[in-house]
């Protein structure tokens, strides 16, 4: 899946409570994260909802250095549905790659900046550094 994937699938629903229920449902895509990985080192601080995001360094299929595999899990619906949508940013990109993308287009794309409460806006905030800081690590 792509973001132009879900950007064409949310204009195809009406409104945005159908949307929150296409989130929720991109949320159950997610394979359980195995609870010996649900760790407070993998705990993501800043969301109101307990949220724990796990990353792995493999070799990148180019060649470009190394690439990052995530596993992810929330305690909310909706939050769950966030982290498969940071995923379809983000999942097994080179390290450089994702500290690159600019993940505010693909939400002001999806239109979730206006339709996040303020708890939720911060998380996925506190979730991108995350993701972030763990492509740091990987090149470092």
């Amino acid at each position: 899946m792509t973001i132009a994937t879900l950007k064409s699938d949310f204009e195809l629903l009406d409104d945005w409570e159908d949307r929150y229920r296409y989130i929720i449902e991109l949320g159950r895509t997610l394979a359980p994260m195995p609870d010996a990985l649900k760790t407070e080192a993998t705990k993501v601080r800043g969301c109101a909802s307990q949220v724990w995001l796990w990353s792995e360094a493999r070799p990148a299929d180019n060649g470009a250095g190394p690439a990052l595999h995530f596993e992810g899990e929330s305690d909310a619906h909706i939050v769950r549905g966030l982290i498969a949508i940071l995923f379809t940013l983000y999942q097994d990109k080179p390290a450089r790659e994702i500290l690159e993308i600019e993940p505010e287009t693909a939400f002001a794309a999806l239109g979730l900046r206006e339709h996040l409460t303020p708890q939720r806006s911060n998380g996925l905030a506190s979730m991108v550094e995350r993701i972030r800081a763990d492509a740091r690590a990987a090149l470092a």
